[in-house]
This record gives structure tokens, sequence and C-alpha cells, in this order.
């Protein structure tokens, strides 16, 4: 009886498990400010900083950083990252939007006209995980 107690008052911990993200931010050009990552869940949320569904960031190590993130649910996810070189905590663009410091994302590319969609940057977490991405 006490074990089927525990198991149910376990359950749903089970059920929503935590899973760590690994993200290795290869290219990083300098030790200055500090690598960020925003997860994003859902292309209504995608690249709306206000809508963000996670996020981490790591001081900036010359060549590769590694950004983890805790306790991210299994689920279908998308990530934005940026060298923020001056440490402000804000993608730094020109006057007509283009990103002046590095912007990468995690699988698809910046395009000639703006970013990729989120399903072309979106994958699976389905426990612990570790990506590689380069600026």
């Amino acid at each position: 009886m006490k074990l089927l107690f525990l198991n149910l008052l376990l359950l749903p911990f089970i059920m929503f498990s935590q899973n760590k993200l690994s993200v290795d931010v290869t290219g990083v050009k300098s030790n200055n400010g500090s690598v960020l990552v925003a997860v994003y869940d859902s292309s209504d949320s995608f690249l709306d900083s206000d809508k963000m569904f996670s996020g981490g960031s790591s001081k900036a190590e010359l060549g590769n950083t590694l950004v983890i993130i805790d306790d991210l649910p299994d689920g279908e996810y998308a990530l934005a990252i940026f060298h923020d070189e001056d440490g402000d905590d804000e993608l730094d663009t020109n006057w007509i939007g283009i990103p002046k410091e590095p912007i990468c994302f995690s699988i698809g590319k910046m395009k000639t006209f703006g970013p990729p969609k989120y399903s072309e940057c979106a994958f699976k977490v389905e426990g612990d995980k570790k990506i590689q991405v380069s600026l």
C-alpha cells in the first residue's frame, strides 16, 4: 500500500520530467560580453523576447561558449542565440533592424531578407540534449 501511495505521489514529477539542454556555441570571436540563448516553444512566440519560453547565458569565451538551460520539459523548441559583445543584454541592430552583433539559430540560417521561421529552427527535446550551433 505504501508503494502504491509513493508511486501516485511521484507521478506528476515523472510525467513532467525536466531536461538539461546544453548549447555549444562555436565561432565566438572574443571574450567580450556574454552569449545569450532564447528558447521559444511556438511559432507565435518565436523571436518575441516578451514571449520567450526560457533562456540562458554564459560569459563569452573565445572559440566556444557553453550555455546550459535547465528544467526544460519534453517538447519542441527553437533557439535564437547571439553574442552580446557590449554586455547590455540587447541585440544591437542598425537603423533598418539588421543585427550588428553575431546571431544564429538552432537549425535554420539567417535569410537574405530576415530570420528563418520557427518551423525551420525547431527540434525535439525528450531527455537531456546537447546541440552545437555556429555564430
